[in-house]
Order: structure tokens, then C-alpha cells, then sequence
């Protein structure tokens, strides 16, 4: 399976999301490529909406914001550290773990060789700096240690970078779509993952087949569930964690939390997403859209919100 491209918005979320600045004022389109730095330079926005991914390397989400930077240009979301942490599953764990948010045990595995077989089975096996579930296959549940170690020796070659070793937790599993900054900061609707319309001899995991293969537009896979089927005290722990990471971790603006619980129900973050995917389709499944969706926002409204946000940062105006 090809997931080089996994991370990559397509075009019709692009002009969605031009469409909705458009409302606020010109709208000039700069890709992140080669170019950028001397494109942003003569251009000078008064600010950047940032969502590029980035082409390349642990730091590829902090290209952007780093350019807007070095020429002293506004933009919106998370800053080039935030981006690089939350890039690196481990530094984020770290962090979490150090500020008392739960996130599963884990370990990085450079080369088979390092792997220690202790902790509990099974496991999930991921790279340590990818996101849209690149990387993350039925394969990545490991349920001995030898599946660890062939799982961890395919994901460094594959990927050219480190695996991350995971406790698997087997409760159930959401994701927080987090909305604007300190005093106006907000949890969203929570979306919940229905694990039971995946094949039965699946393992219950939300990975690279069931969005970018099973899941297709002529015959969707109904998985999420928004607002989630859960009990208010529950869904209040959900809302503190995923508040607590994004505090934690610095983020800005926007960025979506994924939560699992264990076998006691008890939540865990298992990751951090900075630069939410926000595919404008209400047929797809884009969690972030979703729940704004349920908290009554359209996309055009999600991404001025987001776009007000930084500006107010920088005590700028957005008209509209």
C-alpha cells in the first residue's frame, strides 16, 4: 500500500478552505515548496493560514511557521516547537507523562536490536514521526514479541525513521476537536469510533485501511459517532485531558486529540494533532468537520474561527 501521500490535503480542501478566507478578505495561495521562504517574503501577508504538512524530515510541520517567523509575519496555529513535539510520538508522550496525563507505556525501537521484550502484549507499532495513520496497518497489531520486532524492522526500513512500541489499550476510542486559546479555548463534540463496522477479523484499530481503503465514497464506512455515546462523566474526563495536552504541549488555535480508553475505561491520549485534517465533504470522514458540525458550525465558520483566533494574537482584525 502506497501512503506516501496520506498527509496531503487534496485540491477540493484546498479551494474550500480559500473559499472561506475569501470571506474575510484576498486570499493569495503560496505552497509550501522550495520556493516558499522568497514567495512569503514578497508577498507579505498580513497573516498566513497555515495547514502545509511539510515534505520531509521530523521538523516538516515547522517549515511554515518558522519562515512566517523569520519574516516577522502573523499566522495561525501551533508554533514551530509545538509542531516539532507533536510530530515526535515520543517527545509528546514524554511531555504528557511529565505533566501526569495519561498516554499508554511505550518505546522506541531505532533498529530491532534495541527492542525490549517487556511490558504488556499487545502492542501497536507505528512510526515515530507520521500522522493521517501512515505507517499504521492491520500488521501494527502485535501480539508477540516476534511480531514486534518484524513489525518495528519493516516500519524503520519503510519509513527511514524510528518505531514506537505501544501498549494497546482494548476500550473504546475517541477524538477531541479543540477550538481557540486561552479564556475562549473549547472541546467540541466529541466523535467516537464504532469499531464493529470494521471486518470481524480485524483488529480494532483506526488505521490505514479502514480510511483510505475500506472507507470509500461510493460506500462509506459509517465508524464515527458524534457526539459520542458516552456518559457525561466520561465524556467531562475526555474534555479535561484533552485540555490538559493542548495546554501542555502549547498548542494554538486548533488541533484534534485522540483519546482510548483501557480495559477499566479509563482515558489515555494517544496522540496530538497540531494541523488537524479538515476534508470539507459532510459524506467524509474528517473528524474535526464532524464535530464542528454537531456544535453547529459550518466549515466556512470553523476556519474563520480558527483564523480570528490567531489574529487576536497578534491583535489584528478579521473583517466580517
Amino acid at each position: 500500500m502506497d501512503d506516501d501521500f496520506a498527509e496531503w490535503d487534496d485540491e477540493s480542501t484546498i479551494a474550500a478552505i480559500e473559499r472561506a478566507l475569501s470571506i474575510a478578505g484576498e486570499v493569495v495561495r503560496l505552497e509550501a515548496d522550495e520556493e516558499f521562504p522568497l514567495k512569503l517574503r514578497d508577498a507579505r501577508p498580513d497573516i498566513v493560514f497555515n495547514f502545509a504538512e511539510g515534505m520531509g524530515g521530523s521538523s516538516r510541520e515547522s517549515y511554515v511557521p518558522t519562515f512566517c517567523e523569520f519574516w516577522g509575519i502573523p499566522y495561525t496555529g501551533s508554533d514551530p516547537l509545538a509542531l516539532g513535539v507533536c510530530l515526535d510520538k515520543a517527545r509528546t508522550k514524554e511531555t504528557l507523562t511529565h505533566h501526569g496525563i495519561p498516554t499508554p507505556e511505550f518505546q522506541v525501537v531505532e533498529s530491532p536490536g534495541q527492542l525490549r521484550r517487556e511490558g504488556e502484549l499487545p502492542v501497536i507499532v507505528k512510526p515515530l514521526h507520521e500522522g493521517s495513520s501512515k505507517g499504521i496497518t492491520q500488521r501494527s497489531f502485535c501480539t508477540t514479541w516476534a511480531e514486534v520486532e518484524t513489525e518495528a524492522a519493516r516500519v524503520v526500513e519503510r519509513y527511514k525513521e524510528p518505531a514506537i512500541v505501544e501498549r494497546f489499550l482494548s476500550g473504546r476510542e475517541f477524538t477531541a476537536a479543540l477550538l481557540g486559546n486561552d479564556g475562549d479555548g473549547r472541546v467540541l463534540p466529541i466523535v467516537e469510533l464504532d469499531f464493529e463496522t470494521l471486518p470481524l477479523d480485524a483488529p480494532r484499530i483506526y488505521g490505514f485501511e479502514a480510511k483510505w481503503i475500506w472507507d470509500r465514497p461510493e460506500k462509506p464506512l459509517d465508524i464515527f459517532h458524534c457526539p459520542a455515546r458516552c456518559s457525561p462523566q466520561l465524556a467531562r474526563r475526555i474534555e479535561e485531558i484533552a485540555m490538559a495536552a493542548y495546554r501542555t504541549l502549547r498548542c494554538r488555535d486548533w488541533a484534534r486529540i485522540d483519546v482510548r480508553c483501557d480495559e477499566g475505561g479509563n482515558p489515555y491520549v494517544l496522540e496530538v494533532n497540531p494541523l488537524p485534517g479538515v476534508i470539507p465533504d459532510p459524506a467524509a470522514n474528517s473528524c474535526y468537520p464532524k464535530a464542528a458540525r454537531a456544535a453547529g458550525l459550518s466549515f466556512d465558520e470553523v476556519i474563520l474561527s480558527v483564523l480570528r483566533a490567531a489574529a487576536a494574537r497578534y491583535d489584528l482584525r478579521v473583517p466580517g
